[in-house]
């Protein structure tokens, strides 16, 4: 068995911004209600001949570019979405025919919000595991198609976009730069975050999510650093799920992280479900923000009321 790293990154957003001004012409809601309550001021919006497949191909592209493989070169395509309007051929594959690969194997992960990082931590075991070599995991969602425009609750929450990573081993030498995953769910409070119905809808019972956020999660964090033998003070960055800028930040406080870079792209993107915190770490690793080889916490948490964390070395 060899550990593995995070080779390169990139994310992609549809072209269409959305205003808070614009939704307050579309729902009863206003620019101070939404900044106030969630903190979020722009979203991504993909137009109806953008599917999800769309959007995670041109992530891919960019994380392959990145890391200067070819498409051929991939030999796992891991999707991570809750959003694919088709049962078969899943998004992976439609990625992999975007992209012209080879004979990749190709599998979605539908667990939510916290999708991405559940899909890491699979590309992590089958390479250590050696079924895979190289590794293309790709959070991307289209939340906006499953929304209720007349629900002001959920509306002003959502935005499109994808996420990509390229998953590749270390060498004998090298240490490990993706950490053990953390990973659970509480099944009895499933129905707390939901994607239901036909056609399907976006729904939630947000102070329960809130509640269950900000008091539950912190502690599970805190385990996830202890896993990867780090210390919270230890961290450059912590990449939550970007759900909403009002547990983020009490939540990244309680984890004890003081020196690390806390994303908020939900300020400017939304809440994108799998496709938030590859997008947050791709924009913190362009921005240069966070250096090479620096500790990062990623945490996911959602739907299903699912959660999954590693520590990773920033590529």
């Amino acid at each position: 068995m060899t550990g593995t790293r995070i080779a390169a990154l990139g994310h992609y957003q549809p072209a269409k911004v959305l205003t808070n001004h614009d939704l307050a012409a579309l729902v009863d809601t206003s620019d101070e209600w939404i900044s106030s309550r969630v903190g979020i001021r722009t979203r991504h919006v993909a137009g109806a001949d953008e599917p999800v497949d769309e959007l995670a191909a041109h992530a891919g592209a960019k994380a392959l570019a990145a890391a200067g493989l070819t498409p051929a070169d991939v030999d796992l395509v891991l999707v991570a979405t809750s959003t694919a309007t088709d049962r078969s051929p899943n998004t992976a594959a439609r990625v992999a025919a975007r992209l012209s690969m080879g004979s990749p194997a190709v599998m979605d992960l539908n667990v939510v919000c916290a999708g991405f990082t559940h899909a890491l931590a699979t590309a992590d075991h089958a390479v250590r595991a050696g079924s895979a070599a190289r590794v293309l995991v790709i959070g991307a969602d289209k939340m906006t198609a499953v929304t209720d425009w007349a629900d002001r609750s959920t509306c002003v929450l959502v935005g499109d976009g994808a996420g990509a990573a390229v998953v590749v081993a270390t060498g004998a030498e090298e240490e490990p730069g993706i950490g053990p995953v953390l990973w659970g769910s509480v099944p009895e409070m499933g129905h707390a975050v939901r994607i239901e119905g036909t056609p399907p809808r976006f729904a939630q019972e947000g102070q329960a999510v809130y509640r269950w956020a900000t008091t539950r999660l912190p502690p599970i964090a805190r385990k996830v650093c202890e896993k990867a033998g780090v210390t919270p003070e230890e961290l450059a960055a912590v990449v939550l799920h970007q759900a909403n800028l009002r547990i983020i930040e009490p939540v990244a406080q309680k984890i004890g992280a003081v020196n690390a870079v806390i994303a908020r792209d939900v300020v400017e993107s939304g809440n994108t479900s799998a496709a938030s915190i590859p997008m947050a770490l791709s924009k913190l690793v362009e921005r240069r923000e966070v250096e090479s080889g620096a500790p990062v916490l990623l945490f996911g948490f959602g739907g299903n009321l699912s959660y999954a964390g590693q520590v990773i070395r920033c590529p």
